[in-house]
């Protein structure tokens, strides 16, 4: 069993090893890449400060062993950006990744957002699965406003208020 919870002060340290491991892991290291932004060090206080931002931070008996957000694209006030979905191999392939990815998309639409983007690298095809079971649809260069040029797959879901995304079981 695994919980979702806001991220808080007390999950920094661990989100931001289990970021950089599993960036590590695909190649997702230094400029152009999520692992390597500034947030990554104090991840509460950005999520927690930022204006219709959230990050969610998935535990297991207590342990931070994933997470994932959204933030707003810089100069777009209707999209927002899926961001830093990294979770721990071993609890990868249980729900959890998708269970963080809906709850994200539904902060999103409850924050009134008419579309979500993300980008990743082509080698997480388990994510990329995730993300297209979910309703992205694959784009083919990134947005404006984007800052990780390192990433080599860009998509994007709309969103609609009226319609929660659905929960798979």
């Amino acid at each position: 069993m695994y919980q979702l919870v806001e991220i808080q002060a007390q999950h920094n340290a661990d989100m931001s090893r289990i970021i950089k491991q599993v960036g590590a892991e695909f190649g997702a290291v230094g400029d152009g890449f999520g692992p390597g932004d500034p947030e990554v060090l104090c991840m509460s206080e950005h999520y927690l400060l930022a204006n219709r931002s959230r990050y969610i931070v998935a535990l297991v008996n207590d342990q931070a062993v994933g997470g994932a957000g959204i933030a707003p694209i810089q100069h777009n006030g209707d999209t927002c950006e899926l961001k830093k979905l990294f979770l721990l191999p071993q609890y990868r392939g249980h729900g959890i990744g998708l269970a963080l990815t809906q709850a994200c998309l539904v902060f999103a639409q409850q924050q009134g957002y008419q579309a979500c983007y993300l980008d990743t690298l082509a080698n997480m095809t388990a994510a990329i699965r995730l993300y297209e079971s979910v309703g992205f649809n694959h784009l083919t260069q990134p947005i404006a406003g984007s800052i990780h040029g390192g990433c080599d797959v860009w998509m994007l879901k709309t969103l609609n208020r009226d319609t929660p995304p659905a929960i798979l079981p």
